[in-house]
């Protein structure tokens, strides 16, 4: 997936959210609303944080230099921990601190027309942003379940927009029926115990965004399928006697670093070891592009030589 498919989703949810936090807010202060408050300050965290990822992103194609050899693929990981951690104390907090305020001094819905508007509105709006971004989701993702094809996304720039973008829809929902069945039985307390529950969305959520980066940012290495794929690209190398484990390290969504110890058969040159070795590298970036610097260690049986061999 590239870079400038990534930007598409995360333009779309900043455009949706910074239009539906205007007019949550707007409806709020007409109606007094706490779930609809709420609501305001999650979209307006939403299209921060899409900054946030849009601006990671931007970093992390920044080529490498002499501070940084490897690049700053990884910078990319930082912001989107840095969006799950506003997530979770701006989002969640604002909101469980918004229901109990409610809950300790009510005030009922006199007119619940702005909020149906805007909630009707932003349903619209949310739902197109949460098209695009499932749209770059299910681009890697294949035949897989949706949550096994989450669980191994190392793009931030997808998967922390899909999860924002999932949880809007959700905690629209939720403001709805906390305006809705507040207005109907006429109990303000509804509303507030709606915003409760947007802030328990938002901290689960955030909860979630937090568990990935972490894993991303001390070098998660890539997933079952391709560690066997690489071995069998290994095995296939006719000059090869035996590989073992590969060692891989995320520096970004598709930027592996891929560590190699190959045991060559026994009485080759050295020439016929860097041939190889050359083809190896070639035959691994054939299949796996993501594979940006392999390092190669190399042993030939009979005459015991070492050799290492990095990426061009």
């Amino acid at each position: 997936m590239s870079a400038g498919s990534s930007k598409i989703a995360i333009y779309g949810a900043i455009g949706a959210n910074i239009a539906i936090a205007i007019a949550k807010f707007v409806a709020a202060f007409f109606t007094g609303s706490s779930a609809m408050l709420s609501e305001g300050i999650h979209s307006l965290v939403d299209s921060g944080n899409g900054g946030l990822i849009l601006y990671g992103v931007k970093q992390a194609e920044k080529p490498a230099d002499a501070r940084h050899p490897f690049g700053r693929s990884k910078e990319l990981y930082f912001w989107a921990l840095i969006v799950a951690v506003l997530v979770f104390s701006v989002g969640g907090g604002m909101s469980f601190y918004e229901g109990i305020e409610h809950l300790k001094h009510p005030a009922p819905i006199t007119d619940p027309t702005w909020n149906y508007w805007v909630l009707g509105l932003s349903l619209v709006f949310e739902s197109i942003s949460c098209y695009l971004a499932f749209k770059e989701f299910n681009k890697s993702r294949g035949d897989s379940g949706f949550w096994a094809t989450l669980g191994r996304s190392k793009d931030p720039a997808v998967f922390a927009i899909l999860m924002e973008d999932l949880a809007a829809l959700f905690g629209l929902v939720i403001a709805l029926a906390g305006v809705y069945f507040g207005h109907l039985f006429n109990n303000p307390y509804l509303d507030g115990a709606a915003s409760i529950c947007i802030g328990v969305l938002l901290v689960t959520v955030a909860i979630f965004l937090i568990y990935k980066t972490k894993g991303l940012l001390i070098g998660e290495g890539a997933d079952a399928e391709t560690l066997a794929s690489v071995n069998a690209i290994s095995q296939a190398e006719p000059a090869v006697e035996h590989i073992r484990t590969p060692l891989t390290s995320h520096l970004g969504p598709t930027d592996v670093v891929l560590a190699l110890d190959v045991q060559f058969k026994r009485d080759l040159t050295a020439v016929q070891v860097e041939e190889a070795v050359d083809r190896l590298q070639d035959a691994i970036r054939a299949k796996h592009p993501e594979f940006k610097r392999i390092f190669i260690e190399a042993k030939s049986i009979g005459h015991k030589q070492r050799h290492t061999e990095s990426a061009r």
